[in-house]
């Protein structure tokens, strides 16, 4: 659970850094952004061989070698003297990172019994749902305080600490011997280019008006052609770097789907909020972070009460739950007004932090649950990566609609900015009158009375766009309810734990 921590806390810390490592660099934010960019499309592009790998070259070796590449590239990042030099170390600690989950969950899979794998998924899932929530406030403290490259010294303790402890207890198990298999260069290649392409698009989309812009496009269709070619060549090849077979096991397209969507949740929201505190409320990084923390608190507090309950209760029930409890965390923040407070705007990530728990840990253990023991790792491989394609769906789906829902309102709003509407002639007089008399010439103060104007439209037609994006992954959680039906219930190991 350690290297999971690590590795999801990482991915989250450097985004509330961008503006500093920027100006630390002497680079744009725009060219910033590569920092994230190259780290998710390296990670990407492992996460899925996750289970090729580990049956070449040993789950625990690959495992222990890639927490030591994550610990010596987060070093590495921390001492860039150049942007250029940070996103190639960068791109190497993805590929190091991009193990860490899906190796981690499986261990934990298989430390249970089956009916017991709902604690496992428990451990699993403080790592993964609880980083990002403490990962904004974490890094807005330590580059406030200290500076940027110390989001990634931080990870070299917890590296050493879970290289010590996975030299001890991390053993391959005996159902994945080492094999020497034929190196399939052309799935490889595929996977590099359609995942990383795709990556590229979702990450960079919004900013350069999608497929509006030609290079955008360019790599859409690159990515749709490379995919579409990988899943041909990797059903019909001998060795294929993924095995698709997985998916014709009960529950696993369908949980696969689910988690997917459960991405969206999570990573959308994690964007939002703290946009919406920061951009419209004033909120530093860190009190925009630590309106996320008490989510955490609830993730913490449910998982291990929820872990408990996947073997005695159903477990499709559970996660009907999470998305009730999602939902109602969304409509709430999609009541934040322009004069919320802080535990107004705090207390819905409460609701998100335990709908999370009841979410996470039954969907991952009924996913898993008709998987047999040597797909463990690629079905866990697969399943981490649409968990963080997911999440790259729902902030590029959400700033889409921040963008065109405040143009739309903007354009509905400025309508009522006229000599002809009263309501704005009473309000114009007034303001006037208020500048006027406090000494500015009348032209002046008419000029700055519709700067004052346009200046509120523009903040109610921002305000009004996350209204809409909050309220629109409201309904995204409620219509996902009755589709966890589709997933079917487990066998009943109470009465095998008994034999």
């Amino acid at each position: 659970m350690l290297a999971t921590f690590m590795e999801v806390l990482d991915t989250t810390v450097v985004n509330v850094s961008l503006p500093h490592v920027a100006g630390s660099l002497a680079s744009g934010v725009d060219e910033s952004t590569w920092v994230l960019t190259s780290y998710l499309v390296s990670n990407a592009i492992v996460l899925p061989a996750t289970g090729w790998l580990s049956s070449i070259f040993g789950r625990k070796r690959y495992y222990m070698a890639s927490v030591v590449i994550f610990m010596a590239s987060s070093f590495l990042c921390g001492l860039a003297p150049s942007l250029g030099a940070l996103i190639v170390f960068r791109v190497v600690q993805g590929l190091g990172g991009g193990a860490l989950q899906p190796i981690s969950q499986a261990i934990l899979l298989e430390c249970y019994p089956r009916r017991q794998r709902g604690i496992g998924m428990a451990i699993f899932g403080v790592g993964v749902v609880f980083a990002p929530i403490i990962g904004p406030t974490l890094g807005g403290w330590l580059t406030d305080n200290y500076s940027w490259r110390w989001i990634f010294y931080i990870n070299v303790p917890i590296g050493i600490l879970a290289l010590v402890m996975s030299q001890i207890y991390v053993v391959d198990p005996p159902y994945l011997p080492r094999a020497a298999v034929k190196m399939d260069y052309i799935g490889l290649g595929l996977l590099a280019v359609g995942i990383g392409a795709l990556q590229v698009v979702l990450d960079n989309g919004q900013r350069h008006d999608w497929f509006q812009t030609s290079w955008i496009a360019q790599l859409g269709v690159l990515s749709a052609v490379c995919i579409a070619a990988l899943l041909a060549w990797e059903w019909y090849y001998r060795h294929p770097i993924i095995d698709l077979r997985v998916f014709g096991v009960r529950n696993y397209p369908a949980g696969v789907a689910l988690i997917f969507m459960v991405g969206i949740a999570l990573y959308s929201s994690g964007v939002l909020q703290p946009l919406f505190l920061q951009s419209l409320m004033g909120y530093t990084a860190l009190w925009s972070g630590l309106a996320l923390s008490p989510g955490g608190f609830g993730t913490l507090i449910f998982m291990p009460i929820v872990g408990k309950l996947v073997g005695r209760w159903d477990s499709r029930l559970l996660i009907m739950t999470g998305f009730a409890l999602a939902a109602i965390a969304l409509f709430k923040m999609s009541d934040y007004t322009l004069s919320v407070s802080f535990w107004q705007a705090a207390h819905p990530r409460i609701y998100l932090g335990v709908g999370l728990a009841f979410l996470f840990v039954p969907l991952a253990t009924i996913t898993f649950a008709f998987v047999p023991e040597e797909k463990t790792g690629t079905a866990t491989g697969i399943f981490n990566l649409m968990r963080n394609i997911g999440g790259s769906f729902g902030i590029a789906a959400a700033t889409t609609i921040l963008a065109t829902r405040a143009q739309f309102h903007q354009s509905r709003l400025v309508g009522d900015v006229t000599p002809l509407s009263p309501g704005y002639l009473h309000w114009q007089n007034a303001t006037v009158g208020h500048l006027t008399a406090a000494g500015q010439p009348p032209m002046q103060a008419q000029q700055t009375a519709l700067g004052l104007a346009y200046k509120t439209v523009q903040t109610q037609s921002s305000w009004l766009s996350f209204v809409d994006a909050f309220w629109l992954a409201g309904v995204l959680m409620l219509i996902l309810i009755p589709l966890v039906l589709v997933l079917r219930k487990p066998p009943d190991h109470t009465r095998d734990a008994r034999t």
